[in-house]
């Protein structure tokens, strides 16, 4: 692994895997995202010259924070947890979020986690499995694979697994219900605690950076033009995180500018209602960041 001025800061994401792409569009919203002609690189250049970009496998990410090999990394909490990594969290992407459950095939008889003593449980997550089976004091053996958890209870290796699920679907396919959840999880950034204390001004450049991103997801800005008479419904009907702001219209001493941010979903009704209420000229623009 190349060397790198101490004040750089090095941040490693995921290479594949089911949050690669989300990371890579909060990353290239944020403005941090690697140059041209890096991306197949291992380490990455960004437009940031302080910063710079490690592709790694997620599960490794961890365990790259906590040696020092990266001063932050983005991966899910259930890496984290799995590696048993002394890391600082520092922000919640709310990106690939999924629960790691327990699963059993539709014809077992268990119907909670205390069924199960004595089980085979097949997982890629041993650390966690044999963890929440301690803490239930239920006695199982932990089979460790490296992939096609859900397909081991068919195949005679397991009687049960622990996998990771977001919608349930992929479980419902291969014939299995969940009888327990383990954890929660989602995308988080992660720092190493000695390069959060002597970076602090460029880490926290870097989440907010981020966090600015996380914030404007689901959201618009609604700009529109509005006669001083219709301003006071046209402000009942508009939501806003902190109300609707008013601007005077240069060129029109009865017309003032309203602009607001709403969330997306609610877009589609609320135009007709805007314009019922007496505004004109909207125009609805996407937002990419937002700083508080």
């Amino acid at each position: 692994m190349s060397s790198r001025p101490s004040d750089r800061v090095r941040l490693a994401v995921p290479n594949k895997g089911r949050i690669a792409g989300p990371v890579r569009e909060i990353l290239g919203k944020s403005g941090l995202h690697a140059s041209e002609g890096n991306e197949r690189r291992l380490i990455a250049q960004t437009r940031d010259p302080q910063v710079e970009i490690l592709y790694a496998r997620p599960a490794d990410i961890p365990e790259y924070v906590e040696t020092g090999v990266a001063d932050l990394g983005i991966t899910g909490l259930d890496m984290v947890a799995e590696r048993g990594a002394r890391v600082a969290e520092l922000l919640d992407l709310q990106v690939g979020k999924a629960r790691l459950v327990v699963a059993v095939p539709e014809e077992s008889p268990a119907r909670r986690a205390a069924d199960l003593g004595g089980a085979r449980v097949a997982t890629e997550f041993p650390r966690l499995a044999g963890a929440f089976f301690a803490e239930q004091g239920v006695p199982v053996t932990i089979v460790r694979v490296g992939g096609a958890c859900e397909a081991t209870p068919h195949l005679g290796i397991a009687d049960a697994i622990v996998d990771l699920t977001a919608s349930g679907d992929t479980l419902r396919t291969h014939h299995l219900r969940e009888v327990a959840e383990v954890l929660a999880t989602s995308t988080r950034l992660v720092g190493n605690p000695t390069s959060i204390e002597e970076k602090a001004d460029k880490v926290e450049e870097i989440r907010v950076a981020l966090e600015s991103v996380v914030r404007a997801r689901g959201q618009c800005y609604l700009m529109m033009n509005v006669r001083r008479p219709s301003l006071g419904e046209v402000k009942r009907v508009l939501p806003g995180l902190s109300g609707p702001t008013v601007m005077e219209v240069a060129s029109s001493e009865d017309m003032v500018a309203v602009h607001a941010v709403v969330e997306e979903e609610r877009i589609y009704r609320l135009i007709p209602l805007l314009k019922r209420a007496g505004a004109r000229d909207i125009l609805v623009v996407p937002i990419d960041r937002m700083v508080r």
